[in-house]
């Protein structure tokens, strides 16, 4: 370990927002900052911090322990923003991924800089539909966009869209139609909702007014709409798609693309990242005038986690399974960048660690541990993640931070 002082001293003031453990003048001065994102289907980003937390300083009772929960625009990122950045949850019940279904959604809001953040799984997300209901020739954006609009009712001068867990393969109409855009047949009448409505779309008519918000689409993936990347054919299946439906959606995509360019004056058939949530990032831009822009560099930003990182010995982070992809535009590789800035190690505690150690320590992590042992089944893993991760995370404390 790095001597104290090569990394600036102990705590700094100013920064913590959720201290959890009270240094005592016994113990050595530690600073810890504990930057995880969700375990899918098993921890949220925000239970994922409490447990690190909880067992780091209970490991080492005399360490500094500063919470900041990450998301990279997958799901969760709402809520780890809401606590990272002190947001408050505004409820509002809208359309669900299908047509019929109504659901308790919302979004957070973020008064200081008057930022909502929309995320668009808790409107029209997989996780809302049973298998059997997965469809996206029938799911819709549509509820998205009511979320949007509420947003901007309740004073948003800036949306932070946040993609991932989508059920839908709509191009983002469906949230345009909610927002005042109408998408005509040929014979004038208006698209059905879903997937399959854009192959009968003719023609693109916009709202009067343009959107009074700066909207920003959270991304952590640079799938571009259409081919053999796209958003039909990577995601399609999925969603319920069958290799059927994908070449209907495939093609529906590109006829929409095509209009686009031709009536809107937006190019996003090969725009890198316009393929997130079935190409509702493609929408945000043709029909939002949005911006596709890192997730986990938004959310690390409007957490503060760099002024959090000031004078810590280590960030703790991590995610169900630590492969090639962390290393790619999710939270390790985000949360892992900041901390090269300064001296602050890295350790990532994830479900599975798929990676060599050379490979991740080039990367700049120190140390990774995986909570699973060998051979253990993955539900088990889901069902029991907290005590897996306690486990982790308290060993790690116990080999790597002084006693």
């Amino acid at each position: 370990m790095l001597p104290m002082e090569s990394c600036g001293g102990g705590p700094m003031g100013g920064g913590p927002a959720h201290p959890t453990v009270i240094v005592r003048e016994d113990c050595v001065r530690m600073k810890i900052v504990v930057a995880m994102d969700s375990f899918k289907g098993s921890l949220t980003a925000v239970r994922a911090c409490a447990v690190v937390a909880e067992a780091v300083g209970s490991v080492r009772p005399g360490t500094e322990i500063v919470i900041k929960p990450m998301g990279d625009g997958g799901e969760g990122t709402a809520a780890a923003l809401m606590a990272a950045a002190g947001g408050t949850w505004v409820a509002k019940t809208v359309m669900g991924p299908l047509p019929e279904k109504q659901v308790e959604a919302g979004f957070v809001w973020l008064a200081d800089s008057r930022t909502a953040v929309v995320e668009m799984a808790t409107a029209s997300g997989l996780g809302l539909l049973s298998p059997d209901q997965q469809n996206p020739l029938k799911t819709t954006t549509y509820g998205t966009g009511q979320l949007i609009g509420a947003a901007i009712e309740h004073g948003a001068k800036r949306l932070l869209l946040a993609v991932g867990g989508s059920a839908t393969v709509d191009g983002g109409v469906g949230a345009a139609m909610a927002l005042g855009w109408t998408f005509l047949a040929r014979d004038g009448s208006t698209i059905s909702l879903g997937g399959s409505g854009l192959a009968a779309l003719d023609r693109i008519v916009a709202p009067d007014a343009a959107l009074p918000v700066e909207v920003d689409v959270l991304c952590d993936v640079d799938n571009p709409l259409c081919g053999p990347h796209g958003a039909a054919r990577v995601y399609g299946p999925q969603k319920g798609a069958t290799p059927e439906m994908v070449e209907t959606l495939e093609t529906s995509l590109s006829h929409l693309a095509v209009l686009v360019q031709a009536q809107v004056g937006q190019s996003v058939g090969d725009l890198s990242g316009a393929g997130a949530a079935g190409g509702l990032a493609a929408g945000a831009v043709a029909f939002m005038d949005a911006r596709l822009v890192s997730g986990i560099e938004t959310v690390m930003s409007q957490s503060r986690l760099q002024e959090a990182m000031a004078g810590a010995d280590w960030v703790v982070t991590g995610e169900g399974c630590f492969d090639d992809q962390s290393l790619r535009g999710k939270v390790v590789s985000g949360v892992t960048r900041m901390a090269r800035h300064g001296c602050t190690k890295v350790a990532v505690l994830a479900g599975q660690v798929r990676l060599p150690t050379r490979r991740y320590r080039d990367a700049g992590v120190r140390v990774a541990l995986p909570c699973m042992s060998t051979g253990m089944d993955l539900q088990h893993a889901i069902a029991n993640g907290a005590a897996l991760l306690d486990a982790a995370a308290r060993r790690w404390a116990s080999d790597y931070l002084p006693g």
